[in-house]
C-alpha cells in the first residue's frame, strides 16, 4: 500500500543548534588551515584536494568518549584513504566517464551502509562520498598515487590529533554532555503533559539510551587501559588517575540511572533537581554526588552489560540491503543523466543523490527538498563571494575556511542552512587549480542538483524496503521478550534479582527505543504492507509499565519502599 503523503510544511523549519556545534566547526578549520596555507606558501594549492580528504576527517566523532574517539577517528582516516585510493586508481586506469560514475556509485553505496551499520554519526557518508567522487574525475597517473595518498594520510593524522586534543583539557567532556542531555530531556518529559507527552517520552528515552552507549564505550576504553596497565610488569595495580576516571564514570552512571527512573515513573520525579544536575555537568566543576543515589552494588548490571557481545558487522549490514540498492542505483542513474546532459562534473549529481538517502522515503523526500533549497541559495552566495575569492589565492583559501566554519555552525539547525555554505565552498574548491567561469559553474551546479535530487528520489521510490515490516515484527518480539524477562525478575525477592534486574531493565529500555525508531522508519516507507500500529502502541505502554515496576522493585524511587510493586506488571 502507498505510504503517507510527502510533506512540505516544516521541512525547512530551523531547529535549535547542537550543543556542540562549535566543536566540529573549530576542528575542521584547525585541521584544514595548516595544510592549505602550507600548500599556498609552496605554490601548490592544486594539491589541496588531497590534503582536504584527510583534513575533513576532523568533522567526525565529536560525541564519542576519547578512548572510543581514537578508534573511530582512526577508522575514518583509514576509510577515507581507502576510498580515495580506489577512486584515484580508477582515475589513473581509465578516463571513461561511464565507468568512473559506476565506480563512484558503488563506492557511495558501500560508504552509506558501512556508516549506517557502524552508527558513525554525522556527517556520515556524505563527506566520504564527496571526496571519493570528486577524486574520480581528477587527472591521475599511477606514479602520482603514492604521493597523493601520502598527503591525504598525513592530513588525516593531523585531523586525528585535532580531534583528540580537547581530551587533554576535559577528558570526560563527552560523557558529561551525554548524561546532561539525558537529564535535561528527562526533566522535560517529567514536566510535560497532554498530547506532547508521547513525543517527549520518546526523546527522553532516546537520549538516555544514547548516554548509556556513551558511558559504556567510555567504560570499555577505561577497562582496556586498566588491564593494560595492570599487566605491565613495571607497574602494579591501578594508578590514581585510573581510580579518578573510574569514580567519575560511576558518578555519571548513578545520575543516568536517575534519568532512567524519571523515564519509568515521571510522576515521582523532581524536574528541577534533574535540571540542577544538568547544569552542573555542563560546567567545569566536579560531577554531582547526591547522597540519595545508588551504591556501587546497585550498578552490578552495568558490569554485566559491558560483557555483552554486540551483533557482528555482517548481521548489522543485512537489513541495510535496500538502502544500499537505492544508493547504488540512484547515484549511478544521476551520474549517467548528468553525462547525457553534457555536464562536465557528473560527480555533483552523484553526490546529491547520495546525500538524500535516509531511513525511509519520507525522510529522503525531506532531505531532497532541503538539498535543492540549500543549493539554490548557496549558488547565490557563491556569486556574491567570487569577486572576493578571486582577489588572490590567499583570499580563496580564507573564504573556504570561513565557509567550512559556517557549514558546521549552521547545519545542525537544518540541513538546507548548512548547504548554503557547503555549496559555495564546493564550487570554490574547484578553483584551487585555476580560476574558472563563475556563470558556467553556477549553471552546472544547478543542473546537477536538480538531476541528482529528482533521479535519486525516483530511485528511492523504485527500490522498496519491504523488510521494514519484518524489522518491526522483530522489534515487537524483542520488546515482548525483554518485558517478560523483566517482569519475571520483578516477582522474585529483591536479593535474588538485584544483579540481574539492572541489565534486564536497561535491555527493555533499549528495546523500546529500537521499537520506536523502527516503527518511525517503517511508517515513512511507501508501498508497504499494513503495519501493526495498535500492537506497537500496546507494546510501548506495557513496556513502560514494566519499567516503572522494575524501578519500584529496585527501590530507586526517592522516598519509596524498595519492596513496592507496580500494579499491572502482568497485564
Amino acid at each position: 500500500m502507498p505510504g503517507p503523503r510527502l510533506p512540505l510544511a516544516g521541512v525547512l523549519r530551523l531547529g535549535r543548534p547542537s550543543d556542540i556545534w562549535f566543536k566540529p566547526a573549530l576542528s575542521v578549520v584547525a585541521a584544514v588551515a595548516p595544510p592549505n596555507l602550507t600548500l599556498l606558501a609552496l605554490g601548490r594549492l592544486d594539491l589541496a584536494v588531497y590534503t582536504m580528504a584527510g583534513s575533513l576527517c576532523a568533522l567526525y566523532a565529536h560525541n564519542r568518549p576519547y578512548a572510543a574517539r581514537a578508534r573511530v577517528l582512526a577508522g575514518v582516516v583509514l576509510g577515507m584513504t581507502g576510498g580515495l585510493a580506489v577512486a584515484l586508481l580508477a582515475a589513473a586506469l581509465t578516463t571513461d566517464a561511464v565507468v568512473l560514475v559506476t565506480v563512484g556509485a558503488l563506492l557511495a553505496a558501500a560508504q552509506k551502509v558501512l556508516c549506517d551499520a557502524t552508527r558513525l554519526g554525522p556527517p556520515a557518508n556524505v563527506v566520504l562520498t564527496f571526496v571519493t567522487s570528486a577524486a574520480l574525475f581528477v587527472p591521475q597517473t599511477l606514479g602520482e598515487l603514492p604521493g597523493h595518498l601520502g598527503l591525504a594520510t598525513a592530513a588525516g593524522a593531523w585531523a586525528w590529533l585535532i580531534g583528540m586534543a580537547p581530551g587533554l583539557v576535559r577528558p570526560h567532556g563527552p560523557e558529561r554532555r551525554a548524561t546532561a542531555h539525558a537529564l535535561h530531556t528527562a526533566a522535560a518529559y517529567a514536566a510535560t503533559q497532554g498530547p506532547a507527552e508521547g513525543r517527549a517520552r520518546a526523546a527522553a528515552a532516546a537520549a538516555v539510551h544514547a548516554a548509556w552507549q556513551t558511558l559504556l564505550a567510555a567504560r570499555t576504553g577505561s577497562r582496556a587501559q586498566s588491564l593494560a596497565h595492570a599487566g605491565s610488569p613495571a607497574r602494579g595495580g591501578t594508578t590514581p588517575a585510573t581510580d579518578r576516571r573510574e569514580e567519575t564514570h560511576r558518578a555519571l552512571e548513578r545520575l543516568l540511572v536517575r534519568a532512567e527512573v524519571t523515564l519509568a515513573a515521571p510522576a515521582d520525579a523532581d524536574p528541577e533537581r534533574l535540571r540542577t544536575w544538568d547544569r552542573a555537568l555542563r560546567g567545569t566543576g566536579p560531577v554531582p554526588h547526591p547522597d540519595d543515589l545508588l551504591d556501587d552494588d546497585e550498578l552490578l548490571g552495568i558490569d554485566v552489560q559491558l560483557a555483552t557481545v554486540r551483533p557482528s558487522l555482517w548481521r548489522r549490514l543485512g537489513p541495510l540491503a535496500p538502502i544500499a540498492a537505492r544508493t547504488a542505483l540512484g547515484c549511478a542513474l544521476a551520474g549517467y543523466a548528468s553525462l547525457a546532459l553534457g555536464i562536465g562534473r557528473p560527480y555533483w549529481a552523484l553526490v546529491t543523490a547520495a546525500s538524500l538517502y535516509q531511513a525511509n522515503v519520507i525522510l529522503t523526500w525531506n532531505r531532497a527538498v532541503q538539498r535543492v533549497v540549500g543549493n539554490l541559495v548557496g549558488v547565490l552566495a557563491f556569486a556574491a563571494l567570487v569577486p572576493l575569492a578571486h582577489l588572490h589565492q590567499a583570499a580563496l583559501v580564507l573564504v573556504c575556511l570561513a565557509l567550512n566554519f559556517g557549514a558546521e555552525a549552521l547545519i545542525s539547525r537544518n540541513y538546507w542552512l548548512g548547504s548554503v555554505c557547503v555549496t559555495p565552498m564546493a564550487l570554490l574548491i574547484t578553483e584551487f587549480t585555476h580560476y574558472q567561469d563563475a556563470g558556467r559553474l553556477i549553471t552546472e551546479r544547478l543542473v546537477d542538483t536538480f538531476v541528482g535530487a529528482v533521479v535519486g528520489f525516483v530511485a528511492a521510490l523504485a527500490v522498496t524496503n519491504r523488510r521494514s515490516g519484518d524489522r518491526l515484527e522483530r522489534a515487537l518480539t524483542a520488546v515482548s521478550q525483554a518485558r517478560d524477562h523483566a517482569a519475571r525478575l520483578v516477582t522474585q525477592p529483591h536479593s535474588a534479582s538485584a544483579a540481574a534486574l539492572e541489565p534486564a531493565r536497561r535491555a527493555l529500555a533499549a528495546a523500546l527505543v529500537d521499537l520506536r525508531a523502527t516503527a518511525d522508519a517503517a511508517y515513512g516507507e511507501w508501498w508497504r504492507r499494513a503495519l501493526p500500529e495498535e500492537r506497537v502502541v500496546a507494546a510501548e505502554q506495557s513496556g513502560h509499565r514494566t519499567l516503572a515496576a522494575t524501578v519500584r522493585h529496585q527501590g530507586l524511587l526517592l522516598g519509596r519502599d524498595a519492596t513496592t510493586r507496580a500494579e499491572g506488571v502482568r497485564r
